[in-house]
């Protein structure tokens, strides 16, 4: 799929899709529940399509469909869960599980399944099977599963997980310990999580600790780098829950609003959530943008930008769109802390690069981020994607600074976790895109 940027947005309204980080969580403590739930979530992707699948395959009953209960229907998924005391998922040598590319799918559910004792094959799709499961590989193998050699698809999993004590590095991918705190209170006997050197994308564990917290897990912190988890703990899920509004996919139109010619307003976002990327609204007001916060919206106006200095070590999702913004930002801004970038849906610290030397732009990659030097404006041109939806959306983003159209190639990428944003690029005043090919 090829799209052609040929207005970019002016400004106006747009609602905020439904949080991909908080649905994998939801969904799977709602599988692993004593009860039914309903989750609200008016928007799917091919990442939370990876999880229903990976969720339906061991028994849970998962259909999208319309609750019509309350005054407004709303769009989301009814989950009959999985019969933890039944012998139907135990029948089979080696389930089938597609999760595509989804890293969050993967990540959780190998030590959830470890933990059930579930014979599982998991294929893999893009880079996936070349992303890191060092040190929750070596744990999980230490505890009593056993798993074939990371970096193939498929890849498997057998045996029963044991409790006890796992040591986890902090600095490789928050989703490990995520997982671990989804699959241990299922084991019988306690358990403790230490966490090694520093915790970063620490938001990510905080929204796992929320979704567990609401299906009545209780997790003991001792500290930020220890967690202790009591065994034998049952998921009762409280009926119907709501999907909050994604600051990950916001932060590209609040970050349109930046650098356009308009204010841009993103609704259905709640401000005190736990997602790390609603930092956007503050790097944005570093670099010289006006925000206003209103009754979950926010709206993000144009104002004289200057560069900064930007640590991602939490907030790595948003360094392709903070990319963006830099680059017409008077003077030079620094990104560190993003060496992570480079094992994602592509070296997105290279790609990031390309991208935006292909537009015009002075940037230049460093081992763990990225220099940036804003120009007033950019070229245009054509790009490809690399398969990577960060990297679609952001050229989307920076046709708004460019003097010519933007041709991106491989537009489709961005249905792993925003399938309708073409679409609502062009229903934003002014944003106007035509698919090609």
């Amino acid at each position: 799929m090829v799209v052609k940027i040929t207005k970019p947005v002016q400004g106006g309204t747009i609602r905020a899709i439904a949080s991909k980080s908080e649905a994998h969580r939801l969904l799977i403590c709602s599988a692993l529940s004593e009860n039914e739930t309903f989750l609200s979530c008016p928007e799917r992707s091919e990442d939370i399509d990876a999880t229903v699948r990976c969720l339906t395959a061991i028994g849970a009953s998962i259909e999208y469909r319309t609750d019509k209960t309350n005054e407004t229907a709303t769009n989301g998924f009814y989950i009959k869960p999985v019969d933890l005391h039944g012998n139907e998922v135990q029948n089979n040598k080696y389930i089938i599980l597609d999760c595509g590319e989804s890293g969050a799918t993967l990540r959780f559910l190998l030590p959830v399944y470890g933990a059930l004792g579930l014979p599982v094959s998991f294929t893999m799709a893009g880079r996936l099977p070349s992303r890191p499961l060092t040190g929750l590989y070596e744990e999980m193998t230490n505890h009593g599963n056993l798993i074939s050699k990371p970096g193939t698809s498929p890849l498997t999993c057998e045996g029963q997980l044991t409790s006890g004590t796992y040591t986890i590095p902090g600095d490789i991918s928050s989703q490990f310990i995520s997982g671990l705190l989804l699959a241990l209170p299922l084991l019988h006997g306690d358990s403790t999580i230490r966490v090694t050197g520093i915790l970063e994308s620490r938001p990510y564990v905080d929204i796992t600790l929320g979704a567990l917290r609401l299906f009545g897990i209780k997790i003991n912190e001792e500290n930020e780098n220890i967690f202790n988890i009591p065994g034998g703990q049952l998921y009762r899920s409280p009926g119907t829950i709501e999907v909050g509004g994604d600051w990950s996919n916001a932060a590209f139109w609040l970050s349109a609003g930046a650098i356009g010619q308009g204010g841009i307003t993103c609704t259905g976002l709640d401000l005190k959530s736990g997602q790390g990327d609603k930092q956007i609204t503050g790097f944005l007001e570093r670099f010289g943008a006006y925000i206003t916060c209103g009754n979950n919206s926010v709206t993000v106006s144009p104002g004289k930008l200057s560069g900064i200095e930007i640590d991602a070590g939490d907030t790595p999702d948003l360094v392709p769109v903070l990319a963006a913004v830099a680059s017409v930002a008077e003077g030079k801004t620094v990104i560190r802390n993003a060496g992570r970038l480079r094992i994602k849906e592509s070296d997105r610290l290279h790609t990031v690069t390309k991208t935006l030397l292909a537009f015009g732009a002075d940037i230049k990659e460093t081992d763990d981020g990225l220099i940036i030097t804003g120009r007033k404006s950019l070229t245009g041109g054509e790009i490809e994607s690399f398969g990577d939806h960060r990297i679609a959306m952001t050229a989307a983003v920076i046709s708004s600074v460019c003097t010519g159209d933007v041709l991106i190639r491989d537009a489709g990428a961005v249905r792993k976790s925003y399938p309708g944003f073409f679409d609502d690029f062009s229903s934003i005043l002014g944003g106007a895109c035509e698919e090609i090919v």
